[in-house]
């Protein structure tokens, strides 16, 4: 998967070779502090991230989540909610947990991630006890009704008729996408021959819809009051209610506004009866350089001639720039959640495969 936040624009080695050069007796010291890639993929991933991110990723272990039997994790778009789900899943199955990652609207991310051919609708196993759905109304309704009323079901669901009037009921596609992610949830599964999971993880539509997602159970089953779809809006809108049962993730970028919009969701949330159980903090850039350090930099960039050099002196102090206004963002998330937030690094990488996925899940297990 490839995202274009994720391309190689600075290395932890980079940030050595200009300290040698901008200072050379602090040349030893870089080479001390230059990470080794040991030949172990676990290892190495633990070993460079802690590196590079030991002080601002530590931000508190948060338990319990991974205890839950549904997590939905939800965020502005582009800050990465696919990958933070896969992590998730990645953690939960290390675990020992059989875990599925349900993604929403037919997407089919997490199996292009896993580098997997896409199936549509189908449960897929991307890595061990990791498994993945891709989550279709359509697919969902026919499965429903198949469930319920059997032949009878199988019959209205091919009609063209029953299917237009259904999918154009406001909220209907949601309650059946959230009613196919409620049944991947339940102990006993009602799909014939269905093996239950230990953790569902839902890659949740971004945050405003992401909320009315939420709230559309409880809304259906105030509307419907009696029957069917009734009971089934009440099933899933208690199931979604109960913290023990549920919890909520949100996923942002160190930036203005998808912390402004996290912060929103909290307050939401909270007004709806919910809460946010955890905050991703996704691509936070390390602190490479102290302030006498940048001070150097910034001499030596003022002093130096050649074209490569003052590109490179440049891109170092660009992205300390970078990392010290993503640590205001963080505070301001610190501040606001009361010890609920992890961070995931910045991975400089042009590419997002299953690799990068272990690498990620090697930085946050240990805040969880």
């Amino acid at each position: 998967m490839r995202r274009g936040t994720h391309t190689r624009l600075y290395s932890q080695a980079g940030a050595g070779i200009l300290r040698a050069r901008v200072n050379p007796h602090v040349a030893a010291w870089a080479r001390r502090t230059r990470p080794r890639r040991p030949a172990g993929r676990g290892l190495r991933a633990r070993r460079h991230l802690a590196a590079e991110h030991d002080g601002p990723l530590r931000c508190g272990p948060v338990p319990g989540l991974l205890d839950k039997r549904l997590v939905f994790v939800t965020g502005k778009g582009g800050v990465g909610k696919s990958t933070v789900a896969a992590v998730l899943g990645m953690l939960a199955a290390r675990r020992g947990l059989r875990t599925v990652v349900a993604e929403l609207s037919g997407q089919e991310r997490i199996q292009r991630l896993f580098e997997h051919g896409g199936e549509h609708f189908h449960e897929v196993e991307v890595a061990p006890d990791l498994f993945t759905i891709s989550v279709d109304p359509d697919h969902a309704m026919d499965e429903y009704l198949r469930v319920k009323v059997g032949a009878v079901g199988h019959m209205l669901g091919s009609s063209r008729l029953f299917h237009a009037f259904t999918m154009a009921t406001p909220g209907m596609r949601e309650l059946l996408s959230l009613g196919k992610v409620w049944e991947l949830s339940q102990p006993q599964r009602r799909t014939e021959g269905a093996t239950p999971y230990d953790l569902v993880i839902c890659d949740a539509p971004a945050t405003g819809h992401g909320v009315g997602l939420l709230k559309t159970p409880r809304t259906f089953a105030e509307i419907a009051r009696v029957g069917p779809i009734a009971h089934q809006g009440r099933q899933i809108a208690n199931t979604i209610a109960n913290r023990k049962f549920t919890g909520v993730v949100a996923v942002a970028t160190p930036e203005e506004m998808p912390v402004n919009e996290t912060l929103s969701l909290h307050e939401s949330l909270a007004e709806d009866g919910l809460a946010l159980d955890l905050v991703v903090l996704n691509a936070l850039y390390p602190m490479r350089f102290d302030d006498r350090e940048v001070d150097q930099l910034a001499t030596a960039l003022r002093r130096a001639r050649s074209p490569l050099s003052r590109s490179a002196l440049g891109a170092a102090l660009s992205e300390h720039a970078r990392a010290q206004t993503q640590r205001e963002q963080q505070g301001r998330l610190r501040a606001a959640l009361d010890g609920r937030l992890v961070a995931l690094p910045f991975l400089f990488a042009d590419h997002l495969g299953p690799e990068q996925v272990e690498d990620l899940a090697d930085a946050l297990e240990p805040q969880l």
